[in-house]
């Protein structure tokens, strides 16, 4: 499911550093420490129908993020929010509408890892586009186990929502390679953590399965699925779960905010049947639509 150009994104204006710059100009210096290390913390949004989906909660984590990465300088949430409405304003975009927000620790003042050299402030970037869900929402996506072990947090935290992305993107190169759409990623254990881009649950017997958020990300969507599951009495459990118990699981999908909720129709060339004929995703799907309109911020254009 390789993402295709939208000819509509062809002259939209991005926000960097302190403003707007069309598409073609839209840069960050060789010396920002995002070229430099990867020393930079994102969130993806996305925009329905004139509002921002769980905006507060994804600049909360990116604050978060910064802090744990010991930004000297982070700016003020109503400020980046600012830079995101102005941003949507200029190119018209109100719906089907997909944000990449970067905040980096800036631009060095010589190459080097020392964040100390990072004296001129952080740089964002708003980098909005038309753009659908990443993922076949209906027919589901096919994974594999992958060899790359997920990030445990004596390593590099996936706490943190940094841009420095290597160890997804090692598992992905092993997806595309096998034909299929994404690769899940063990513990340091060998207990299932997450697909390469977003949060991983099961359904088996009526209950709603998930990994401990050990070695993931405690996804913002992932949350709101626990959430949905426990209003609507659904049984959850979060414990250690092996690709195994996967295999034999009556649904499976992921959860994120670029991909929503995606049914997983096959793990390592093994098709998840569903012999009890339980719905657990349709219905929490249901639940999710609703709450889409409820935590989404209005813009204010």
């Amino acid at each position: 499911m390789l993402q295709k150009f939208n000819p509509k994104n062809e002259n939209t204006k991005i926000w960097v550093k302190d403003g707007l710059y069309p598409r073609s100009e839209a840069k960050v210096s060789v010396f920002d420490s995002s070229v430099q290390g990867g020393d930079a913390v994102w969130e993806g949004l996305r925009v329905y129908d004139g509002k921002i989906f769980c905006l507060d909660k994804h600049l909360e984590r990116l604050e978060a993020s910064a802090k744990a990465l010991a930004f000297a300088e982070i700016p003020k949430k109503e400020w980046i929010k600012n830079a995101i409405f102005e941003t949507l304003q200029a190119n018209g975009m109100k719906d089907e509408t997909h944000i990449r927000l970067t905040l980096t620790r800036g631009e060095k003042v010589t190459s080097g890892m020392d964040p100390r050299l990072n004296q001129a402030g952080p740089t964002l970037i708003v980098l909005a586009e038309w753009k659908p869900l990443v993922y076949d929402n209906q027919n589901g996506i096919r994974v594999i186990t992958s060899a790359i072990q997920r990030n445990s947090p004596r390593h590099l935290d996936s706490k943190i929502h940094h841009n420095n992305l290597l160890n997804n993107i090692l598992a992905k190169i092993q997806a595309n390679f096998a034909g299929v759409d994404a690769a899940v990623m063990l513990d340091v254990n060998g207990f299932v953590a997450e697909l390469n881009d977003t949060n991983l649950f099961m359904a088996k017997d009526g209950i709603l399965l998930t990994p401990h958020a050990d070695a993931c990300l405690h996804g913002i969507t992932r949350g709101l699925v626990i959430e949905i599951a426990i209003k609507f009495g659904i049984p959850v459990i979060e414990r250690n779960l092996s690709i195994t118990e996967f295999y034999a699981a009556d649904e499976v999908f992921c959860s994120g905010t670029m991909g929503e909720l995606t049914p997983v129709v096959e793990i390592d060339g093994r098709k998840i049947e569903n012999k009890t004929n339980t719905k657990l995703l349709e219905k929490i799907h249901q639940g999710f639509s609703k709450r889409i309109d409820e935590l989404s911020e209005k813009l204010p254009f």
